[in-house]
């Protein structure tokens, strides 16, 4: 029966479980369900920190590679990512261990985003990062030409 009110009404069938855990009641708990809702309710996190750190070295390329487009849009996205990028490792701390694999991952997404959104090719930016992992969460770093 939960199985098919997860599939019905992923609301209700959320509400019961919660409701379950609270009385104890564990027994009844649709424990695959909730294993498989846990893990991706962790992957969505880190999915989100990757997306967030994406955008952020997208705007560092554009900021580098474009200096005559330079402008105020482009310094509050890449503040605002910071924030957001902080925020997000404040709440998940477990995501720190796994900063170095996602920002690697991230960057290579960031070049295609900076490619598509310049009037440059995806290959006149570097294969690796140009800048550390501490330079790119620092609040004050923004990278010259």
């Amino acid at each position: 029966m939960n199985a098919q009110l997860h599939e019905r009404d992923f609301y209700s069938w959320t509400q019961q479980q919660a409701d379950l855990l609270r009385e104890g009641r564990f027994n009844e708990l649709d424990a695959e369900y909730l294993i498989e809702e846990l893990e991706s309710m962790g992957a969505r996190e880190r999915r989100e920190l990757g997306n967030r750190l994406a955008v952020l070295l997208a705007h560092l390329l554009k900021w580098q590679y474009q200096p005559e487009r330079r402008g105020n849009s482009w310094r509050r996205t890449i503040k605002i990512q910071r924030i957001d990028i902080n925020e997000l490792l404040a709440d998940n701390p477990g995501l720190k261990s796994e900063l170095e694999g996602i920002f690697a991952k991230a960057y290579q997404k960031a070049r295609v985003l900076a490619a598509d959104e310049t009037s440059f090719d995806e290959a006149a930016f570097p294969i690796e990062p140009p800048y550390a992992l501490q330079e790119v969460l620092d609040v004050e770093f923004l990278p010259q030409n």
